[in-house]
């Protein structure tokens, strides 16, 4: 049964995990003063400047700039979800995860374990098939004919369906296999093989585990492919074929490229692009973005050139930009017409395919060229049209220099029409702004806390009177007070953490606590007494802007009487 992660778990789990046992059990550390530290896993570097704080619980890296609690390690090292990171911490100092209803019971996490099992098993039965039964050769012979080796059959793990109604319901725990989407209900109550005569692609989630199945054909029968249905633990929107083998050969690949099958996968992976992933038989989505996104800086979607590849390439452009903050980079190769990668990498050698790759459209000019293609620019209702159509796509890119980018090149498309009057949200100066927008005082005080949650009793001694004063971080600095207290959080890592469901604000306060202004290791460095020197000069910059803006309202009060 699924349920919510009690908050009360999460935080007692984050108490009994030590973050430098944790991080020493994947990444060796060495100890240098009060920290611990190691070579980067999240960059390649020759000196170590990774650093674990086992009084603060956090880890940071002053070269890459990476940093986080035990949680965060595990998401970003093991490309795990938060609910799988919460899973593999519990079972690393050996405890359940709780779950709770909406109305308060605490009950367990459904144990999947065995509809695991089965898909393993299944698989075996499916290589072994391909490997020794008759039916097998012909399998086999279409994977030479298409130019597959064994060394790719291997790595992949692909096997054959036996042509049989109970080749599966023969052999396994029947009520298992329906539950993993293996076997197909009639209307008399009988169960029957889903995948029959068919060569099988197992599908890997990116813990390595098998979670559902890819079917093709070996003739001309349609539905050519065929995949397992949605399943407590398969859902096809959410997962990529060979994305488990890509990370396996490379943790953090320069690109991913995402293609359209999972014959794409194997052809490209056969010549040494060890880098493409294939959708699961649906249209490229967010969820899918936000997935490769986590593991790369940069997405080339490579497609057929036919109708149906430019609807699925337009699609995924369109899924890309709420995902596109600035860093992130989308390409757009479309292929000639009648080639696909398969196709086009034999004849074009591997060297020639990668030089188009890297040559492929970017996803800014792809857009416009697809979004302007039928509009007649040269009119006053072309360029309204135009804006009208490209306004809303734009609008969902994350405020950013890749925004502002893209509305200025809008802005050239459409002479004569100043995109800053439109409605289109500004990038704000507020209290969840990046880090660089605060004055030096701020950030330190700001920083200072979050690195030592205890400092939080020497801004209660100064009994400061926050109704008369002014100053941009005031809101953030009494909501971390607030929790704070109300926590009794003691470290960083634990601070951090509650504001997991915050997104925007968990990043803000990441990136100050992160700060490598602060020399935090530096034993010279007294933290207590450049705290207590800035909150000073904070307040006093505060109570003086809270005067200034007084007055100010005054003058305007006045001048409107006048009038």
């Amino acid at each position: 049964m699924s349920g919510r992660i009690p908050r009360e778990f999460i935080d007692d789990l984050l108490v009994r995990v030590d973050i430098v046992d944790l991080i020493d059990s994947h990444v060796p550390l060495k100890k240098a003063g009060s920290s611990y530290v190691a070579r980067c896993p999240f960059h390649t570097e020759k000196s170590p400047s990774f650093s674990v704080n086992r009084k603060k619980q956090f880890y940071h890296c002053f070269g890459c700039g990476v940093g986080g609690n035990a949680i965060s390690f595990l998401i970003e090292f093991s490309h795990l979800e938060f609910v799988e990171a919460i899973e593999d911490l519990a079972g690393f100092v050996g405890i359940d995860v709780p779950r709770e209803k909406d109305f308060g019971l605490s009950v367990q996490k459904q144990d999947y374990s065995a509809l695991y099992s089965i898909l393993e098993q299944v698989a075996v039965f499916y290589v072994e098939q391909l490997r020794n039964s008759p039916e097998g050769k012909g399998a086999i012979k279409y994977l030479k004919h298409r130019g597959l080796s064994g060394e790719i059959a291997k790595e992949f793990s692909l096997g054959y369906a036996p042509d049989r109604w109970d080749a599966l319901a023969s052999r396994f725990d029947n009520s298992l296999l329906l539950k993993a989407g293996m076997l197909t209900s009639k209307e008399n109550g009988k169960s029957f093989d889903r995948f029959r005569g068919r060569l099988v692609f197992p599908i890997r989630d990116k813990r390595k585990r098998i979670v559902g199945f890819g079917g093709r054909v070996l003739d001309d029968s349609l539905p050519k492919y065929l995949n397992s249905p949605e399943t407590p633990i398969f859902s096809k929107g959410k997962e990529l074929y060979g994305l488990f083998e890509l990370l396996e050969k490379d943790s953090r690949p320069k690109r991913i490229l995402l293609v359209e099958g999972y014959m794409d996968v194997l052809a490209l992976s056969q010549f040494g692009i060890n880098y493409s992933v294939a959708v699961l038989g649906t249209a490229p989505s967010k969820t899918h973005m936000d997935l490769l996104f986590r593991f790369t800086s940069e997405i080339v979607f490579c497609f057929d050139g036919d109708i149906a590849g430019k609807k699925a390439a337009w699609r995924a452009v369109q899924e890309t930009f709420s995902c596109l903050r600035d860093g992130r980079l989308a390409r757009v190769m479309l292929l000639p017409q009648a080639q696909d990668p398969d196709s086009l990498i034999r004849e074009l050698g591997v060297d020639e395919f990668e030089r188009q790759i890297l040559n492929s459209q970017t996803l800014s000019g792809y857009f416009f060229e697809y979004i302007s293609k039928e509009i007649d620019l040269s009119t006053i209702e072309g360029r309204a049209c135009l804006i009208s159509e490209a306004k809303p796509h734009i609008e969902k890119i994350p405020g950013g220099v890749f925004r502002e980018m893209m509305l200025e090149e809008l802005d050239g498309l459409s002479p004569g029409t100043n995109l800053k009057k439109l409605d289109v949200p500004p990038v704000t100066l507020t209290s969840d702004s990046l880090p660089s927008t605060m004055h030096n005082r701020e950030k330190i005080v700001m920083a200072l806390l979050l690195q030592n949650p205890e400092m939080v009793e020497l801004i209660e001694k100064t009994n400061p009177d926050w109704e008369k004063m002014s100053f941009r971080t005031k809101d953030a600095l009494l909501d971390v007070m607030g929790v704070i207290e109300k926590n009794q959080l003691k470290n960083t890592g634990r601070l951090l953490e509650v504001y997991r469901d915050s997104p925007e604000r968990h990043q803000w306060l990441s990136e100050i606590a992160m700060l490598e202004a602060l020399p935090l290791e530096n034993n010279e460095f007294d933290a207590q007494q450049a705290f207590e020197g800035a909150l000073i000069e904070l307040f006093k910059q505060g109570k003086k802007q809270y005067f200034n803006d007084m007055m100010e309202e005054k003058v305007k009060r006045v001048v409107s009487k006048e009038r």
